[in-house]
């Protein structure tokens, strides 16, 4: 991850900070991870990458579970259908959607950390559906404002900055699992 170490850091304080404090004296009966996205738009593949990484790391975990991978994607047109199977399959869970996202020039490469969930289809003016307690966007493009031009970026965003970007979440969320919150 050499090259990555101030960005893997501050994801490691923000996602550690957010989550640790949000669910302290909470009781969740699953922590869930919903990774957004599709593999076939390469800017959009980042959720898909974390959900394989986590799927893989995490492998085993009692009480965490990932959906959303490059073979069995979460999108907009799919959410309503996951939501409802999570909604009649966990009593009270605590949902992390992580996705890529478009913003300004100088945010790009970026990672936010948010409390609330994420609006699918804001940067392609859809109809918006937010979903997830907290939210982990992997800042992948320039919004452009316009539709053909948001899809465009994300149609050409370069697959290293999204490989690099879902490397440091999901390692990241895997150290911060086993050490933060088991203290």
């Amino acid at each position: 991850m050499e090259g990555n170490n101030e960005l893997y850091n501050n994801f490691v304080r923000d996602f550690g900070n957010r989550i640790c404090t949000i669910t302290a004296g909470q009781t969740y009966s699953n922590l869930i991870f919903l990774c957004i996205g599709t593999q076939r738009i390469i800017g959009d593949a980042f959720g898909p990458l974390v959900g394989n990484r986590l799927t893989n790391m995490l492998r085993g975990a009692r009480k965490l579970n990932v959906i959303g991978t490059l073979e069995n994607s979460v999108s907009l047109c799919n959410i309503n259908q996951i939501m409802e199977r999570i909604n009649s399959t966990y009593t009270n869970p605590f949902i992390i959607a992580i996705d890529a996202a478009l913003s300004s020039t100088e945010n790009i490469g970026s990672i936010l950390v948010s409390d609330g969930g994420i609006e699918l289809g804001s940067s392609l003016n859809r109809q918006c559906i937010k979903v997830g307690d907290m939210s982990i966007k992997g800042i992948v493009g320039r919004n452009c404002r316009n539709i053909n031009q948001n899809l465009s970026t994300l149609q050409n965003v370069p697959l290293s900055r999204v490989v690099n970007l879902a490397d440091v979440v999901s390692s990241g969320i895997y150290n911060t699992i086993n050490y933060n919150c088991n203290e």
